[in-house]
């Protein structure tokens, strides 16, 4: 079973808009944009790569049963590389450049690069491929320390900051400070990630976190609790979850 194209969606969809009202109908309700406004790797991801590489990026997306060949298993880049996520390949991956390496063994991933360039600006494109790639490096698993960036934010961060990292999380209200947005920080900062400002914070051994504490100390969390307790181990899992928070950053496109 071969899967429609992208285009061939955008031309159903523009058909779609196309269709006019009938009898009786009185309000009319646009398609969902083909381009999602945000320019963060996570949300570039669940929109375009999801469906096929599933949330988890394992391969186990609702479409892939549809595939003459299973996705890749996105969280095993670095692992098959040697140790070392193959960001410049991934990213030609992408945008198409190096698609003389068969991406998935087939035609059947996008060549998302000219498909993003036909709704949005280059800076723009640059910025969502980037953040995009970024965030699957983000969920690469680690060789030995269980390091996993997403998976350690969901656990200790999400309940204030959300699941997006936005603020929105169901004890953030609660708190006596609203939890910042934590997808700012790139803008904020001139257009350059503080990740080892970001680093200190979450420690919170040297520096005051959250001025008044509501944010754990999670470097002595990290030492004192389960796995591995090691000033090593709980460097590594605190700077997983800074590559996570840096693959979620809404850059500045001017």
């Amino acid at each position: 079973m071969r899967l429609p194209t992208l285009c061939t969606l955008v031309a159903g969809l523009i058909a779609v808009c196309a269709i006019p009202l009938t009898a009786g109908q009185t309000t009319w309700s646009p398609p969902p944009p083909v381009i999602t406004d945000s320019l963060a790797g996570w949300d570039s991801f669940e929109q375009y790569c999801a469906p096929c590489h599933g949330t988890s990026a394992r391969g186990d997306g609702p479409v892939a049963e549809a595939l003459r060949r299973r996705p890749a298993d996105l969280t095993v880049l670095a692992r098959h590389a040697g140790g070392t996520f193959p960001r410049e390949q991934i990213n030609g991956y992408i945008t198409g450049t190096a698609r003389s390496f068969p991406a998935h063994g087939t035609s059947e991933m996008p060549v998302w690069g000219p498909i993003f360039l036909a709704f949005e600006s280059d800076v723009r494109v640059r910025a969502r491929i980037n953040n995009l790639v970024a965030y699957i490096e983000s969920l690469q698993l680690p060789s030995a320390v269980d390091a996993d960036g997403k998976e350690l934010f969901r656990a200790h961060c999400a309940s204030c900051h959300g699941t997006s990292g936005r603020g929105n999380g169901p004890v953030g209200e609660r708190l006596r400070r609203p939890p910042p947005d934590l997808t700012k920080f790139t803008a904020r900062n001139g257009g350059v990630f503080p990740s080892e400002r970001l680093h200190q914070i979450i420690d919170g051994r040297g520096v005051p976190s959250h001025i008044d504490r509501d944010m754990p100390v999670w470097g002595e969390v990290f030492k004192a609790g389960a796995g591995p307790s090691t000033p090593a181990a709980v460097k590594a899992r605190i700077a997983a979850i800074v590559r996570f928070l840096e693959a979620i950053q809404e850059r500045a496109t001017d």
